[in-house]
């Protein structure tokens, strides 16, 4: 049961008369939604923890999509999840007209009997449709970042943070409003030791032998206006393993294996993973790798959270102060064009901002190896060894 103060509607904060601190220190069930994909489910995993540290009795339950369940079970502040298919995040408009599925929904919220609902969106999400179905399911708070009017369904509306904010900290600046003290802002995941043993023995099944040096390289994306063409991505493997000498390691989901074929093809030191994982194991093997090339997608996101390098082919559809990786060093790649960034799932005119030739973003990966400036990238590269050998605690470090 909450405080009884804390079930009390809060008033509409303006500047001069910001929110009370929410208190969540007696709650019992608390709900924190996130329905998106991997990568943003990651990104919420520090304002998760402070959910966490604030409600220090209560079952923390992740609303999250089938996608994001997966990522949900590397974050240890969520204790369990709800899963749905929402049909205000039906973006290729799949679902059927059916407001008996939505209805039931409601009611699987109803039945979690939570105390409050803490609902973390991006920046072209509204709140209101799932504080709505909150307000619906009896939920008495319901949180979340919000500039249009939107009566009283939200409890507790914190105004937006401002475009161009990274999502992390627009997650992070919605409990903050709440009063909750952020004490981490960096991402962090809990491996599985089951998923580092199986990264190991699938290395050694496409013969990377165990801490030699490699690179991995992620090719998918879940919008196709983020994808660099496999052909070329097939160019910066065969042009990565002439320069370094390394075995080069495809990742990806099933939906990838085809790409991934491309790109192993290109030569005899490439070779393919995608479809062979679970996330927690394509996160160990990113883990693993001395350096990430990757499409604008989760991949980044993983690394991040590991403090594994990045390499990014990152697309127009996005601002980079928004997604980019901020605790590993990381070049991003993109082409300027006028359109940018353009908030689409496909692109009309050919991809002019992935136009990125292999040789740049070889060149990249070498810089940062060397921890050599790179041109565009967000912050200044730390070194990282090019030595024979990878320490032992690369494994070991995120394992829970």
């Amino acid at each position: 049961m909450l405080h009884p103060a804390a079930r009390q509607p809060a008033a509409q904060p303006t500047a001069e008369a910001p929110l009370p601190p929410l208190d969540l220190s007696s709650a019992r069930r608390v709900l924190a939604v996130r329905l998106d994909n991997i990568g943003d489910v990651v990104m919420a995993g520090p304002a998760l923890s402070t959910i966490r540290r604030a409600a220090p009795k209560a079952t923390l339950t992740l609303l999250c999509s089938p996608a994001g369940r997966e990522a949900a079970r590397l974050l240890p502040a969520v204790d369990e999840t709800l899963v749905a298919r929402a049909v205000w995040q039906d973006a290729g408009n799949r679902l059927s007209f059916d407001p008996n599925r939505e209805l039931a929904f409601v009611e699987r919220l109803r039945a979690g009997r939570f105390d409050a609902a803490i609902i973390f969106t991006s920046f072209s999400q509204s709140v209101f449709p799932p504080a709505y179905a909150c307000y619906l399911a009896g939920i008495p708070i319901r949180a979340g970042q919000a500039n249009e009017f939107g009566g009283s369904v939200l409890s507790h509306a914190v105004p937006a943070a401002p475009d161009g904010t990274h999502q992390v900290e627009r997650n992070l600046h919605l409990v903050e409003a709440l009063g909750l003290p952020v004490a981490d802002r960096s991402l962090i995941v809990s491996l599985p030791r089951s998923a580092i043993d199986s990264a190991h023995r699938l290395l050694e099944s496409i013969g990377i032998e165990p801490l030699r040096p490699f690179v991995a390289l992620a090719p998918g994306a879940s919008a196709a206006a983020r994808r660099y063409p496999a052909e070329r991505y097939a160019e910066i493997a065969a042009g990565l393993a002439d320069r370094l000498g390394w075995p080069i390691v495809v990742l990806g989901g099933t939906t990838d294996r085809a790409a991934a074929d491309t790109i192993a093809a290109a030569g005899p030191g490439i070779r393919s993973l995608a479809g062979r994982t679970d996330v927690a194991e394509w996160a160990t093997v990113i883990g693993a790798a001395r350096v990430l090339v990757s499409s604008h997608s989760a991949p980044i996101h993983l690394a991040d959270a590991v403090r594994t390098p990045v390499v990014c082919l990152f697309s127009g559809t996005d601002r980079e102060s928004e997604w980019a990786p901020r605790d590993t060093p990381a070049v991003l790649l993109r082409e300027p064009t006028a359109c940018a960034p353009c908030r689409r799932f496909d692109c009309p005119i050919g991809l002019p901002c992935l136009d990125i030739a292999p040789a740049d973003a070889v060149e990249a990966v070498v810089a940062l190896l060397d921890g050599r400036p790179v041109a565009d990238a967000p912050s200044e590269p730390v070194p990282a060894s090019t030595g024979d050998a990878l320490p032992e605690d690369r494994w070991n470090r995120f394992a829970s």
